[in-house]
C-alpha cells in the first residue's frame, strides 16, 4: 500500500512539474519568462502569507488556551470523554487543524496576488473624486487591498476566537453552571483581548465602508446619492468611532474583569447600528428625498455623468445638431462623392461560403464564419477590404487521412489570405479579389504565407528539422509534385515554440498532451519545435494577464508578414461614480444584470498588440500611454510593453478603433450623451441601439431570439453569456462624416429607448461615428483625429426612419417583393446584407445588398441587387450605382465603387477556383437581369413588367396554397402560369 502511495505521489508530482516546466518553456520562447516568474513568485508569496496568517494565530490561540488552562479544574463526565478522546491526537489536533485552515487561506489569498501588485505599483490618476477630495488612484488601488486586508484579518481573529473558545470549554477555563458562567483569568483575558481585536477591525470596515459607498450600484445611479451622502456616510463615521469605544471596552474587561461593560457597550452598538445604519437612512430617503427626489439627486446626478463619461473615454465626443433632410434630389450626392465610391456591398458575415467556394480548393482549409474588414492601399487608392485568413481545418481531413501523425506532422498550418474588395462585384455576383489564389498573389504584394498561428490552429503541431531531411509538412496543394500527391511540403524553419528535441523535453510534452506521438515518432528530432496555444487572443492573454482582450482579431499584411492584430483593454470596477455595466452584456448586446461577475466601470484601450502568424511572436504596444492602470502594470512588468513610437507606419495604417470598446461607450452614451441632471433624470431623450433588422424582420416581436458570446476577463477568466437582444453590430466604413475630413470610421446608429408594452417609435435619434484612421503621420504616430468621437443628434421634431422602419420599408413594397419571390424561385433562397446607414446628401442614405443562393450542394451566395432608401423613398436594381440614380431623380451625382460590374470576378492576382465550385447555378443567376427601380409607390415605369411581375406573384401564392391543400392539380396549373410570367418579366425588361 505504501508502494502504492509513493508511486501515486511521482506520478501527481511528475504531471505537476510537466505542466509548471511547459508553461515556463513557453514563456521563455516568446521572451515573457518576466511575466510567469512574476505571478509564480508574487503568488507563492501570497500563499505563504495567507498560510501563515492564518495558521500562526489560530495555532497560537489553541496553545495559549491549552497552556494557560485550569489544571484541577473540576469536570462534568462529558468534558472528561472528550478529552480522553481528544487527548491522544492532541498534538496532531493542534497543529493539524491551523495548518488545514492556513492551507485553505494560502490558496484564497494567492489568486489576490495582481491585487496587491497594483497596490504597490500604484500610479495617480490626477483627478480626484468630488466627495471627499481623493485622488481616483485610491479607490481603484488602495481602497481594495486594505478592505481585503481587513476581511481578511477579521476571518483570522473570528477563527482563531473560536478556536480559542473551544480550546477553553474543552478544558475547564470556560464553565456553565445553570445561570453561571464561570471563566479563568486566563482565558477572560485570551477571549477579551480577541473580541477586542475582532471589534477593531469592524471599526476600521466601517471607515473604509464609506468610501466605498461611491463605487456602489443604486436604483438610480452608481455613487453615493443624497442619503448616502447625509446619512449613511455619516452614520458610519460615528459607527466606526463606537466600534472603537467599544474594542476599548473589551480591553478594559481584560484588565480589570468585569464583562458587563463590555457587554453593554456591544449591546448599545447592535442598537446605534439599526437606528443609524439603518432607519434613520430610510427616514431620510422615504420622507424627505422621494417627494422630491430630482431636486436632491440632481447635485448627485451631475456627479455620475461626468464621471462616466471621463471613465469610459466619451467626455470629449463632439456633438452636433444633424437636420437630416429625406428629400432625395437629382445630385444630391455630389458633395460625398468619395464616401459614395467606398460603400461597402461585400457582407463579411455572408460572404464566407463565397470564398470557400471559390478560394478554399481543399477540405482541409476554412475560413471563418466572419470575415474581417480592412482597408489597403491599391494602386494609389486606400480600399475597403474583405479578408480572411485560409486557416487549416483537421476536422476536414478524411476519415483515412485523420491519423494522430498527419495531426501533429503533416497538417501544421494554413496558407495565405484572401481579399475582396468591399465595393466592388463582378456582373455575375461574385466579389472581386484584389489578392487570391494559392499561394496568394494581387495587389498585397509579397508576404510570408504560411500560417501555423491562426484562429483555428490545432492544439499542437511538431515541426522543425535539420537542413537537408526530407519535408514531411504539407504546405499547399501544387498540383505539380507527384510524389507528395500533387502537394506541396515543407519544413518550418521559424522559432515558434519550445523545442523538443532532447528526450526530457518530449517526455513532459507527453505528458502534457497526453500523446505518445510526442515521444515515441520517429519525426520528432534534435531541431523539433512544439507548437500550441496558437490562437492570437490566447496568446495576448497568457502574456498580458492584466488585460481584458477584445472578442475579435483581424488580420493584416505588414511589413510582408500576416500579423494578427488583438486590441487590449485596461478595466476597473472601481471608478467612483462612474456608471457600472456588465462588459460582457454591453458587447454581447444584451440586458445588463447587476449580478454579473464583470461589472466594470472604467476602460481604456491600452494595449494594441500583434502576434506573428509565421512565428507567433507577441508584441505589446502601450497606446493610451495616459492609462494609470496600464502605467502601473508596466511597473510590474518592466519589459513587457514597448513604446507607441517602435510601431511600423504599415502596422498604423492597420491599426482601427476596437468594436468591443465601441459596443461599451455607444451602450454608455445611449443614456449618457445628456449631460442635464434634470433630463437625465426624467429619462425623455434616452436612447438604445436598434436591434438588427435583417434577423428582426423589422420588429421588435424576436427580441428575445437567444445569442451566446464568450468574453475574456482581466486575468484569462472567462464569461459566456446568454444574449437577449441582438443588436445591431456597428460597421467600418471609409465616408465623410459632416464637419470631418474623409476617414476610416466605426459608426452605429440610436433609436428612442423602448419600453416594453410602449408604441415604440423607431426613428433614428441619434449617430454616432468613431475616427478609426491611425495611420499616415509615418512610424511611432498616431493620426491626430484617431479616436475622435463624433455624435450627429436629429432635432426632436424629425421623424427620419431608423433601421427597422426601412426594412420594413423594403419587406413591404410590393414590387420589391414580388422581385423577391422571383429570385426566391425554384430552389434559391435570397439573403439581405448588412443593412448600412451612411449621413450623406444632407439626410441619411441606407443601402442593402442582396444575395441569393441555391440551396443545392456547393452553392454559395452571390450578389445581385442592392436596395437604397432615402426618407421613405426606395430604389431596387442590379447595381448600387443604377439604384441611387433611380433614387435620386436619375442622377446621384457620385459614381458608386460597382459603376462597372464586368468581369468574372477573381480581379488582379486571382486564379482558377476550385472546379467543384458551381456557385448558386441557374437559380440564382436568372435573377441578375430582373427589374428597375422602384420607389415607395412601387411603380416602375414598366406597365408590361409591372403587369408580368404581379401575375407571378398571384401565381406563386396559388402555388403555395395548393400545395398546402394538398391539390396537385392546381399545383401544376399555378406552376404554368407562374413559368408564363416569368417569360413575360424577362421580355417586358428586355424590351424596356
Amino acid at each position: 500500500m505504501v508502494t502504492i502511495i509513493v508511486l501515486a505521489a511521482l506520478v501527481i508530482g511528475f504531471f505537476i512539474f510537466a505542466s509548471l516546466y511547459t508553461d515556463y518553456a513557453w514563456f521563455a520562447q516568446l521572451g515573457f519568462q518576466q511575466v510567469l516568474t512574476t505571478r509564480w513568485i508574487a503568488g507563492t508569496l501570497m500563499f505563504l502569507a495567507g498560510f501563515l496568517g492564518m495558521a500562526v494565530p489560530v495555532f497560537l490561540s489553541i496553545g495559549l488556551a491549552f497552556r494557560y488552562r485550569p489544571v484541577y479544574a473540576k469536570l462534568n463526565s462529558q468534558l472528561d470523554r472528550y478529552q480522553q478522546v481528544i487527548e491522544p491526537l492532541r498534538r496532531a489536533v493542534m497543529i493539524g487543524i491551523p495548518v488545514v485552515l492556513g492551507i485553505f487561506a494560502g490558496l484564497s489569498t494567492s489568486g489576490r496576488w495582481s491585487m496587491v501588485l497594483e497596490y504597490f505599483n500604484r500610479t495617480p490618476f490626477g483627478k480626484t473624486d468630488p466627495q471627499f477630495g481623493l485622488d481616483i488612484g485610491f479607490y481603484v488601488f488602495e481602497l481594495p487591498f486594505w478592505r481585503s486586508i481587513v476581511a481578511y484579518s477579521s476571518a483570522v481573529v473570528l477563527i482563531a476566537g473560536l478556536a480559542a473558545l473551544a480550546a477553553c470549554y474543552l478544558y475547564g477555563a470556560l464553565r456553565f453552571g445553570g445561570r453561571e458562567v464561570r471563566i479563568s483569568r486566563a482565558a477572560r483575558i485570551q477571549l477579551a483581548v480577541t473580541a477586542a481585536l475582532y471589534i477593531a477591525l469592524q471599526a476600521v470596515s466601517l471607515w473604509l465602508d464609506q468610501y466605498a459607498a461611491l463605487t456602489k450600484s443604486n436604483s438610480l445611479i452608481t455613487g453615493a446619492q443624497y442619503t448616502e451622502v447625509n446619512a449613511v456616510i455619516p452614520g458610519r463615521e460615528i459607527m466606526a468611532g463606537i466600534a472603537a469605544i467599544v474594542a476599548i471596552l473589551f480591553i478594559v474587561t481584560a484588565i480589570i474583569g468585569r464583562w458587563r461593560i463590555s457587554i453593554v457597550g456591544t449591546g448599545l452598538l447592535l442598537v446605534a447600528a439599526i437606528v443609524i445604519g439603518g432607519i434613520y437612512p430610510w427616514i431620510v430617503q422615504r420622507l424627505q428625498v422621494k417627494p422630491s427626489e430630482r431636486t436632491y439627486e440632481s447635485a448627485y446626478i451631475e456627479r455620475n455623468i461626468k464621471a462616466t463619461r471621463d471613465a469610459y473615454g466619451v467626455s470629449d465626443v463632439k456633438e452636433q445638431n444633424y437636420d437630416a433632410t429625406t428629400e432625395a434630389s437629382s445630385g444630391a450626392l455630389a458633395q460625398d462623392a468619395q464616401t459614395t465610391a467606398n460603400i461597402r456591398l461585400i457582407d463579411p458575415k455572408i460572404v464566407s461560403d463565397t470564398f470557400s467556394q471559390l478560394q478554399q480548393y481543399r477540405q482541409y482549409y476554412q475560413f471563418p464564419d466572419e470575415l474581417d474588414v480592412d482597408r489597403y492601399d491599391v494602386k494609389g487608392e486606400t480600399e475597403d477590404t474583405v479578408i480572411a485568413v485560409r486557416d487549416i481545418d483537421l476536422d476536414g481531413l478524411s476519415s483515412a487521412a485523420n491519423t494522430q501523425y498527419n495531426r501533429a506532422f503533416v497538417y501544421t498550418h494554413g496558407y495565405g489570405v484572401t481579399a475582396a474588395f468591399g465595393n466592388q462585384r463582378a456582373s455575375d455576383g461574385k466579389p472581386v479579389f484584389l489578392e487570391s489564389g494559392i499561394p496568394s498573389n494581387g495587389a498585397l504584394g509579397d508576404f510570408q504565407q504560411r500560417v501555423y498561428f491562426g484562429e483555428t490552429s490545432p492544439a499542437y503541431s511538431i515541426v522543425g528539422a535539420p537542413k537537408g531531411s526530407k519535408d514531411v509538412e504539407l504546405d499547399y496543394p501544387s498540383g505539380s509534385d507527384d510524389d507528395n500527391g500533387g502537394n506541396a511540403t515543407t519544413t518550418y524553419s521559424g522559432d515558434g515554440g519550445p523545442s523538443v528535441g532532447n528526450f526530457f523535453n518530449r517526455l513532459v510534452y507527453a505528458a502534457k498532451f497526453q500523446s505518445e506521438q510526442v515521444l515515441l515518432s520517429d519525426a520528432v528530432n534534435k531541431d523539433s519545435q512544439i507548437l500550441y496555444d496558437r490562437d492570437p487572443i490566447t496568446r495576448v492573454q497568457k502574456v498580458a494577464p492584466y488585460l481584458t482582450v477584445d472578442s475579435d482579431a483581424y488580420p493584416a499584411i505588414v511589413d510582408h508578414r500576416i500579423q494578427w492584430v488583438v486590441d487590449g483593454y485596461t478595466t476597473s470596477d472601481a471608478y467612483p461614480y462612474s456608471q457600472s455595466q456588465s462588459l460582457s452584456d454591453s458587447i454581447a448586446g444584451s440586458e445588463s444584470s447587476a449580478y454579473r461577475t464583470d461589472q466594470v466601470n472604467y476602460i481604456r484601450n491600452s494595449v494594441k498588440a500583434t502576434v506573428d502568424a509565421y512565428t507567433g511572436k507577441v508584441t505589446l504596444y502601450a497606446w493610451d500611454t495616459k492609462d494609470p492602470v496600464l502605467k502601473t502594470w508596466e511597473k510590474i512588468f518592466p519589459t513587457s510593453v514597448k513604446s507607441v513610437s517602435s510601431m511600423s507606419a504599415e502596422l498604423l495604417d492597420h491599426v482601427r478603433y476596437p468594436t468591443d470598446l465601441f459596443k461599451v461607450q455607444r451602450s454608455i452614451l445611449g443614456t449618457y450623451h445628456v449631460t442635464n441632471a434634470n433630463s437625465f433624470y426624467s429619462g425623455d431623450d434616452a436612447w438604445n441601439t436598434p436591434q438588427e433588422p435583417t434577423t428582426t424582420g423589422g420588429t421588435d416581436s424576436d427580441a428575445s431570439a437567444a445569442d451566446t458570446s464568450t468574453t475574456t476577463n482581466a486575468l484569462g477568466a472567462q464569461t459566456t453569456t446568454a444574449s437577449k437582444a441582438n443588436l445591431q453590430d456597428p460597421y467600418y466604413l471609409t465616408m465623410k462624416v459632416p464637419g470631418q475630413e474623409t476617414a476610416y470610421n466605426l459608426y452605429t446608429t440610436y433609436i428612442p429607448q423602448q419600453s416594453a408594452g410602449a408604441n415604440n417609435r423607431n426613428v433614428l435619434t441619434g449617430y454616432l461615428a468613431a475616427d478609426s484612421d491611425a495611420g499616415g503621420a509615418g512610424k511611432g504616430k498616431k493620426a491626430s483625429g484617431y479616436g475622435k468621437l463624433t455624435l450627429l443628434t436629429m432635432p426632436k421634431t424629425d421623424n427620419i426612419p431608423g433601421p427597422a422602419q426601412v426594412q420594413n420599408l423594403f419587406n413591404s413594397d410590393t414590387t420589391v417583393s414580388q422581385e423577391l419571390n422571383i429570385l426566391k424561385r425554384g430552389n434559391s433562397t435570397v439573403k439581405q446584407g448588412n443593412l448600412l446607414t451612411l449621413p450623406v446628401g444632407g439626410g441619411f442614405l441606407y443601402v442593402q445588398p442582396v444575395y441569393v443562393q441555391s440551396t443545392s450542394s456547393g452553392s454559395y451566395p452571390l450578389l445581385q441587387k442592392v436596395l437604397v432608401a432615402f426618407g421613405d423613398k426606395i430604389a431596387f436594381e442590379d447595381t448600387l450605382d443604377e439604384a441611387l440614380n433611380s433614387l435620386f431623380g436619375g442622377d446621384s451625382g457620385a459614381a458608386a465603387g460597382d459603376s462597372d460590374a464586368s468581369g468574372s470576378g477573381s480581379g488582379s492576382g486571382s486564379s482558377d477556383s476550385d472546379s467543384g465550385s458551381s456557385g448558386s447555378g441557374s437559380d440564382s443567376d436568372t435573377g441578375s437581369g430582373s427589374t428597375g427601380g422602384t420607389s415607395g409607390s412601387g411603380a416602375t415605369g414598366n406597365d408590361a413588367l409591372q403587369q408580368a411581375l404581379s401575375d407571378a406573384n398571384d401565381a406563386l401564392q396559388d402555388r403555395q396554397q395548393a400545395y398546402a391543400d394538398n391539390d396537385l392539380v392546381a399545383a401544376a396549373e399555378a406552376d404554368k402560369r407562374l413559368q408564363e410570367a416569368i417569360e413575360a418579366a424577362t421580355a417586358a425588361e428586355d424590351g424596356s
